[in-house]
């Protein structure tokens, strides 16, 4: 579907960003004035050579292929099976998959290179710059459709610069960009630092995306009646946030990242719940009334330690008691635990390179990540939860999809960027047999718990 065809079905003042948009971000005439953005954009964009460029110094970022257009049909995974056999394939080529919809957030990349992470107050000579695609919505929905998924992105970009240099990958992708507003104001931008060691900071200014609240999204609600799945993050005003949910009749998945002010109603909406460590304490700690939900945000690490964790595993956890590494891995199953108890009907907690916790109505479980030399971790949270969604929206169980999810993120981190780290279905994603093999030295050693094996490795926060 193009952006001409759905010209003015948005808000007056608002026009589409599409593949075969008006170029300029405030191009030709629209619904109201507001104009159309393509792909190639105007003059000066030139996107094209940012994606390319040289981000890390040693070389350019890899170029993942894309996936399916947005309405084809998801292709085969040709990967086997994780060590602990839990994982039954992924769709056959030609298997017709639900909508994956994304409501979030687009923005600009600024992604700043560094030696090492400055300090506060510090000064630092930087090592290169590029201007890339992001925003943890775009992300998501750039992941999703190279996993295969029929995707449809909605959201927001501005009337500047900047707004052709938001969507490219989305469109080249296959995600359907046609539920993209433009807005009056900057599109939303993202500065990013990326240390030689792959740990990353990232600002987050707004911009356009705080537009997508309750009556942005109200525009929408057939594309999310419809949806397989519904794909939100914290990145957008907490009324649309919460409007979306509510819209949604399939099936949730609230990346609570950042952790905003929502409704605890809304929280219980999630199925799954996809959290880091960190947010997952933060909202824990609203939940258990040390702080309400809407003093989540404004909480930051004061709320983790308010949060009453368990002093032994809970039931169907691992306990091993071996050292630090089987400890945390008891306190964030227990903050997993937790979170199930105050009424979430399925809760994953990304570990970075430990992999993740699923908890569902089958219980607890621990999903190994793959181990590998990272290069930029900025994004592979993002990675995971678009192939999370991607693979239920194909019909996977909530731990099939974690198994390939854990995969996609280690394979993010691989190459430089976000949306160009992200692998298509032509892409071989790195085992999880691999961490079988550990040099003494690289790694704090394996445990087995529950037939999976668990390796803590120098890879970045891969999930």
């Amino acid at each position: 579907m193009s952006s001409a065809d759905e010209a003015g079905a948005g808000a007056a003042a608002a026009g589409q960003v599409g593949a075969g948009g008006d170029a300029g971000a405030a191009g030709g005439a629209g619904a109201a004035g507001a104009g159309q953005v393509g792909t190639e954009g105007g003059a000066g964009y030139g996107l094209e050579a940012g994606i390319v460029g040289d981000v890390t110094g040693s070389g350019q970022p890899r170029r993942a292929s894309g996936g399916p257009a947005a309405g084809g049909e998801a292709g085969a995974d040709a990967q086997g099976s994780p060590a602990d056999g839990d994982r039954s394939g992924t769709p056959a080529a030609g298997t017709v998959t639900g909508t994956v919809v994304v409501v979030g957030s687009i923005n600009v990349d600024q992604v700043v290179t560094v030696a090492r992470l400055p300090r506060p107050g510090e000064t630092l000579i930087g090592t290169g710059m590029v201007l890339l695609p992001g925003g943890k919505g775009a992300n998501q929905a750039v992941a999703a459709a190279r996993r295969g998924a029929s995707t449809v992105m909605v959201g927001a970009v501005g009337d500047d610069v900047h707004a052709a240099a938001a969507t490219p990958l989305l469109t080249e992708s296959g995600v359907d960009t046609s539920r993209v507003e433009v807005v009056a104001g900057p599109t939303g931008l993202a500065v990013v630092s990326v240390g030689d060691d792959a740990e990353n900071t990232i600002v987050v200014v707004p911009g356009a995306n705080a537009s997508v609240g309750h009556d942005a999204v109200e525009r929408h609600a057939d594309v999310l009646r419809s949806a397989a799945v519904v794909v939100l993050q914290g990145e957008i005003p907490a009324d649309g946030i919460e409007h979306a949910a509510r819209l949604a009749t399939g099936r949730v998945l609230l990346n609570l990242a950042p952790v905003v002010a929502v409704d605890a109603d809304v929280v219980r909406l999630a199925d799954p719940l996809v959290l880091n460590e960190h947010e997952g304490r933060l909202l824990l700690a609203a939940l258990e009334g040390s702080a309400s939900v809407a003093d989540a945000a404004e909480l930051g690490d004061d709320a983790v330690s308010s949060v009453s964790l368990f002093s032994d595993s809970p039931e169907g956890g691992p306990t091993d008691g071996s050292d630090g590494l089987g400890e945390a891995r008891d306190a964030d199953a227990a903050v997993v635990t937790a979170l199930r108890q105050h009424g979430v009907p399925s809760v994953v907690l990304t570990r970075g390179s430990a992999g993740a916790i699923v908890s569902d109505a089958t219980g607890l479980h621990h999903v190994a990540s793959p181990r590998v030399a990272a290069v930029d971790s900025s994004g592979a949270g993002d990675a995971f939860v678009g192939a999370l969604a991607a693979r239920l929206a194909a019909g996977a169980t909530l731990l099939e999809a974690a198994h390939e999810a854990v995969r996609v993120g280690a394979y993010s981190v691989t190459g430089a960027g976000t949306q160009p780290s992200y692998p298509g279905l032509g892409d071989e994603l790195p085992s999880v047999e691999s961490v079988e093999s550990v040099e003494d030295g690289d790694a704090a050693g394996s445990v087995e718990s529950g037939g999976a094996s668990f390796t803590a490795s120098p890879a970045g926060d891969c999930a």
